[in-house]
């Protein structure tokens, strides 16, 4: 077939007999919370065979299997055998964010009517200083 259209959400690919539509997933929540996203790894107006890859994921890179990186980190056990222990990594894997990830939660919440009419929702709270409001919508 024959890549006729690309867009972030979705790719057209056309044959002799038919176009087909094939959605791109973008940004979306998975079941663990994480970041679901494809990107289309095909340009317009080219020709592609079957088995081809059309989109990359978060899993994979040009069509192979990428599920993370090597690192070389240290344990360290406090003071003997106990549950307070650390993992030791890189100032660079964070500088870097080598390991960032990226996840999506959704919450819902629900207004009431009261006496005074329709309750409002606002992120200002009494005797609390700015900075800790700071990321509140």
């Amino acid at each position: 077939g024959k890549i006729t259209y690309i867009e972030s959400r979705k790719i057209l690919l056309s044959s002799t007999e038919s176009t087909i539509s094939i959605p791109l997933l973008m940004y979306q929540r998975s079941n663990k919370n994480t970041c679901i996203h494809q990107k289309p790894q095909v340009r317009q107006g080219k020709c592609i065979k079957k088995g081809q890859i059309l989109a990359d994921g978060a899993a994979t890179v040009e069509g192979e299997l990428a599920l993370g990186k090597n690192v070389l980190v240290a344990y360290m056990p406090w003071e003997g055998y106990n549950f307070e222990d650390a993992v030791l990594i890189s100032e660079r894997l964070v500088y870097e964010e080598i390991y960032t990830s990226f996840h999506i939660r959704k919450y819902e919440i629900q207004t009431h009517m009261t006496n005074q009419g329709p309750e409002t929702i606002t992120k200002e709270i009494p005797h609390l200083e700015a900075h800790l409001l700071r990321n509140l919508d």
